[in-house]
């Protein structure tokens, strides 16, 4: 019988010795689900390592828990390795410094969706984005999911998570870049000047863009609708919204134009 294990498929490490044994070996852990309500014992040992060190802990039902654990006894706690290490804002703005470019960035405003963190990332690395933002909380993180639905972008693309977006995105306005949302009732993406430090937001299909963070853009950018569909998969609408940026800093024209 398995009372604790890490099982490689699954990519998760479950049962409390395995996780306090993971984070005291300085293990990188994404996030850490423990049953809903328990505290005592070596789960309070396990979440007071984990503030410590900063990873998020997450309230969890026994459903989810038998779900991440196939089949191993979790004993109340499973918890998820980081795909990749976490960058900060710092870094990612100092690659641009490095590389001679005005830095960009895309930011994922509460993007949840694995699968779709995972194709922003992709699409961010092929655009020549410096980095990503992602906020702690109500959001994806890289998971090993996220790292293979990335096509291993997250091993070149430097992501930083932050506690605050609408904070950062101030400190990203006080060096000069400008933020960009994607949403509805913006100005036309094609005719939008994208020169100089650019920060695009992204927000969740269903939601869209967060009201605060919403208020803290410079521009609002809007892709036209012509279906009966309102709404594009965020990773497909921040596509479109990266490679014109990349577009206008190569500089580059439709074959007639002059």
């Amino acid at each position: 019988m398995r009372n604790s294990t890490f099982d490689q498929d699954r990519d998760t490490i479950v049962g409390r010795n395995a996780v306090i044994e993971a984070l005291k070996a300085g293990r990188e852990i994404d996030t850490i689900f423990v049953a809903k309500g328990e505290r005592a014992g070596s789960i309070g040992q396990i979440v007071s390592l984990a503030k410590e060190r900063g990873i998020v802990v997450k309230d969890a039902d026994s459903r989810k828990l038998d779900a991440m654990s196939g089949g191993a006894s979790h004993q109340g706690v499973a918890a998820i390795p980081c795909a990749a290490s976490y960058a900060t804002v710092e870094e990612i703005l100092a690659s641009a410094e490095q590389k001679g470019e005005a830095p960009f960035v895309i930011i994922a405003d509460e993007i949840e969706d694995p699968h779709n963190l995972g194709a922003l990332i992709r699409t961010a690395e092929c655009a020549g984005a410096h980095g990503i933002l992602i906020p702690k909380r109500r959001s994806a993180s890289l998971t090993p999911i996220v790292s293979k639905t990335s096509a291993g972008a997250v091993s070149y693309l430097p992501v930083a998570r932050v506690s605050n977006l609408a904070l950062e995105i101030d400190r990203l306005k006080e060096r000069g870049i400008w933020v960009y949302g994607a949403d509805m009732d913006g100005e036309n993406w094609c005719a939008t000047d994208f020169s100089g430090g650019v920060a695009l937001v992204v927000g969740s299909e269903g939601r869209g863009l967060g009201k605060l963070v919403r208020s803290k853009c410079d521009v609002i950018v809007s892709l036209p609708m012509r279906g009966q569909v309102n709404s594009l998969n965020a990773s497909v609408a921040g596509g479109i919204l990266m490679y014109e940026v990349m577009r206008q800093r190569l500089n580059l024209k439709a074959k007639n134009s002059k």
